[in-house]
């Protein structure tokens, strides 16, 4: 599977970035569970720029620590050139939350991208039934990375 993978740091000042070789491994684990070859582009930003996001594209007007923004459709006949969709995440809203669930920040990293792309690839938690299918694939892709089950708190 080919993958292209944009990642944009722009809160530079901050401990505790997971790697872009990190990164890298998770989202090609992601891609290849899935059999797709596609380009996503993952940004790491300040609480101003994904509050911001999230007020205009899903009218909340609050900080979040993860948006996924899905911008195509994904097929067999799907070329790597084309953009499947973006996830912007915020680090000081997952540093905290990692903090309080007393989990690695990298672990919390990890299950934030595959929750995100399983958005992007069309899973949602809307209902009970959905949100366990999500639930269960987000463990098995932990576990594929050699994480725990982000469900089960410390």
């Amino acid at each position: 599977m080919k993958k292209k993978l944009n990642i944009q740091y722009i809160c530079k000042k901050y401990q505790n970035l997971p790697k872009k070789k990190q990164i890298n491994n998770w989202v090609k684990t992601i891609f290849n569970f899935f059999k797709k070859s596609i380009e996503l582009t993952i940004r790491i930003v300040e609480i101003k720029e994904i509050k911001d996001l999230n007020i205009k594209y899903k009218k909340k007007n609050k900080p979040t620590n993860i948006l996924s923004f899905y911008l195509g459709p994904i097929n067999d006949n799907f070329l790597i050139k084309n953009h499947i969709g973006d996830l912007v995440l915020c680090h000081k809203i997952i540093e905290k939350e990692a903090f309080i669930q007393k989990k690695k920040i990298n672990a919390h990293y990890a299950h934030m991208i595959i929750h995100g792309c399983l958005h992007i690839f069309g899973y949602h938690h809307l209902t009970q039934y959905e949100y366990k299918k999500m639930k269960n694939l987000e463990i098995k892709i932990m576990k594929k990375i050699n994480y725990h089950n982000p469900y089960q708190l410390k």
